[in-house]
C-alpha cells in the first residue's frame, strides 16, 4: 500500500462533500453518468481492470486511469466483494434543483415521505434511474446521499437527481400520493409532470402531505396483505406511468 495513496484519499475526504462509491458497479455507473471521480483504490487493481474490460468497456479507460493499489480495510470498515472503492464529487445542489423545477417534464419525480430504511431508498434511486424519472426527493431526516443509500443505489444517484426537500420546497406539479383509500391506479393515467409520493411502510403518507395531494392513488392488493415494500410500490407505479420514452 502506498503512503501517497492514503494521503491523497484523506486529502480529498477533507475537501468535503464527496461521495463514497463502494464497489465496482457504483464506480461504473458514476463514471458512466458523468461523475467527477477523484480517486479509486483496490486491493487488486488488475482484477478491477479486468472487471471493467468484461462488464463496462465504455468506462474501461477511466477505471484504468483511476484505480490504484491499496489495502481497502485501511479506508473502510467493510470491503465490498468487488474489492474497489472510490470518492466522487457530489452534484451541485443548485443545478439539481433547476433540473427538478424545469417544466414541462418528460418524466415524474418520486417523492419519499419520511423514509426510514437506507437500503430501500437506494433501491428506489436505482429504479428511478432505470425508468428515467426526473428525480427522487425525500422529506425527513434521512440523507438520500448516505453511503449506504449510494451503495444500494449502485452509484445511480448520478443518473438522476437526488435531493432532500421540505413540504414548502416540493417541486411544482400535481401530487399523486399513494394511499389505500385512493382511486385504483389502473383507472388513472399518470402525467409526465406528476410528483409520485410514497409514505413509509408502517405509517404511510404523512397527514400534511396527504392534505397537499391533488390525487390519492391506490395499488391493487389482495385483502389481508398489509403493504408492499417501498421499492416494489415505486416500481409498480413507475411501470404504470409507462417508463422511458423511446429515444
Amino acid at each position: 500500500m502506498s503512503e501517497q495513496t492514503v494521503r491523497e484519499w484523506r486529502a480529498v475526504v477533507e475537501d468535503g462533500d464527496l461521495v463514497l462509491l463502494d464497489g465496482f458497479h457504483a464506480l461504473k455507473h458514476a463514471l458512466r453518468f458523468g461523475a467527477d471521480v477523484r480517486v479509486a483504490v483496490a486491493d487488486d487493481p488488475e482484477a478491477v481492470r479486468a472487471l471493467a474490460a468484461q462488464l463496462a468497456p465504455d468506462v474501461e479507460d477511466d477505471v484504468k486511469r483511476l484505480v490504484r493499489a491499496a489495502e481497502l480495510r485501511t479506508f473502510l470498515p467493510r470491503v465490498h466483494p468487488t474489492g474497489v472503492a472510490a470518492l466522487a464529487v457530489r452534484p451541485d445542489a443548485a443545478e439539481g434543483r433547476a433540473l427538478l423545477e424545469r417544466m414541462p417534464r418528460t418524466a415524474p419525480i418520486v417523492v419519499l415521505d419520511n423514509p426510514r430504511n437506507l437500503g430501500n431508498v437506494g433501491a428506489v434511486v436505482r429504479l428511478a434511474a432505470g425508468f428515467g424519472a426526473t428525480g427522487v426527493v425525500t422529506r425527513g431526516d434521512l440523507d438520500p446521499w448516505h453511503p449506504n443509500v449510494v451503495r444500494a443505489g449502485a452509484g445511480l444517484h448520478y443518473a438522476t437527481t437526488v435531493q432532500s426537500v421540505t413540504l414548502e420546497t416540493l417541486p411544482a406539479g400535481p401530487v399523486y400520493a399513494l394511499d389505500p383509500e385512493g382511486e385504483d391506479i389502473r383507472a388513472l393515467t399518470l402525467p409526465d409532470g406528476a410528483l409520485l409520493a410514497f409514505g413509509s411502510e408502517r405509517h404511510g403518507i404523512s397527514p400534511e402531505l396527504r392534505a397537499r395531494a391533488d390525487h390519492l392513488v391506490s395499488l391493487p392488493m389482495r385483502p389481508q396483505v398489509s403493504s408492499y415494500n417501498l421499492a416494489t410500490s415505486v416500481a409498480m407505479t413507475l411501470f404504470h406511468w409507462g417508463g422511458p420514452h423511446p429515444g
